[in-house]
């Protein structure tokens, strides 16, 4: 039986595991609260309590880390930056200090959360693929890409970059954030969006393919994962609002728009992968 080891078992990393150990796999699954230890084995995890610092790593984190990556063939790294507020970190430096730990596992392959943020938007609203150079224009955008290259250019392990659009799922939509309001900027630029279902469809089908599951060589792979849909934002998030009977957002028109229109060609082509929910 495979090892898979989930750093973040948050909104996606549980359903995650919870899909993969219906697939017969093993799923250690980390979290940086106590109070959420019940709530990993009760779903058949094995929960380990592991909280990454942009400083030098204490002996009981070492312990938590090592405990949690061994015996495992897989990482899946799905823990988010956190830079809105006034509590910002050092996201490449926490990624930094748990690549030794990598190193000295038994994990062949990491499986990267990333974003389509570290593509700028443009006044064009140009095609975005995975052989467009990335400009971040956020610090979000900023850390994961360099977060990204730290483990792409280390020869310990395998390496798969999966940026991930504007993530959605039953509990979870930007309407209910923008719905009544007003002056919403880029009310031409195209949504780019993914749906919790795909993302785990997505990660699920790496595992199966031998060019991007670490049975071959430490190559690396990146795949841009966006629901093949992209109305404007003015078009979507006001149809949106009606049918979920909420007050429609009001858009600033006299500005010009900028965003991009990311593609997943790659997703579908290398990995046969068909999206389940690209009307959403």
């Amino acid at each position: 039986m495979k090892k898979i080891s989930i750093l973040g078992c948050g909104w996606l990393g549980l359903p995650l595991a919870k899909s993969l150990i219906e697939k017969g796999f093993s799923v250690n699954g980390s979290t940086t609260s106590e109070e959420k230890i019940a709530v990993l084995e009760n779903a058949g995890i094995h929960p380990f309590l592991v909280s990454l610092s942009a400083v030098e790593v204490c002996n009981e984190t070492k312990i938590s880390i090592e405990n949690f990556l061994q015996n495992s063939n897989v990482l899946i790294i799905d823990i988010p930056p956190k830079l809105r507020g006034d509590s910002k970190e050092n996201f490449v430096a926490k990624i930094q200090n748990v690549i030794p730990f990598i190193e000295k596992s038994s994990v062949e392959k990491v499986i990267f959360v990333s974003s389509t943020s570290v593509y700028e938007d443009t006044s064009d609203l140009r095609i975005i693929t995975e052989e467009t150079i990335p400009n971040p224009d956020t610090e979000s955008g900023r850390q994961l890409l360099e977060s990204e290259q730290l483990l792409q250019s280390n020869s310990n392990f395998q390496s798969t970059i999966l940026r991930f659009g504007g993530l959605i799922g039953e509990d979870r939509h930007p309407i209910k954030f923008l719905a009544g309001r007003k002056n919403i900027e880029n009310p031409d630029g195209p949504i780019n969006l993914i749906h919790q279902i795909d993302c785990i469809g997505i990660i699920e089908e790496i595992l199966k393919h031998p060019e991007t599951s670490g049975q071959n060589d430490k190559s690396t792979e990146v795949f841009n994962a966006v629901a093949p849909f992209h109305p404007t934002r003015k078009e979507y998030y006001t149809q949106k609002a009606i049918e979920l009977n909420l007050p429609l957002p009001e858009f600033e028109e006299s500005k010009p728009s900028i965003g991009k229109t990311i593609l997943s060609d790659k997703v579908e082509s290398i990995l046969n992968y068909k999206f389940e929910i690209n009307r959403y």
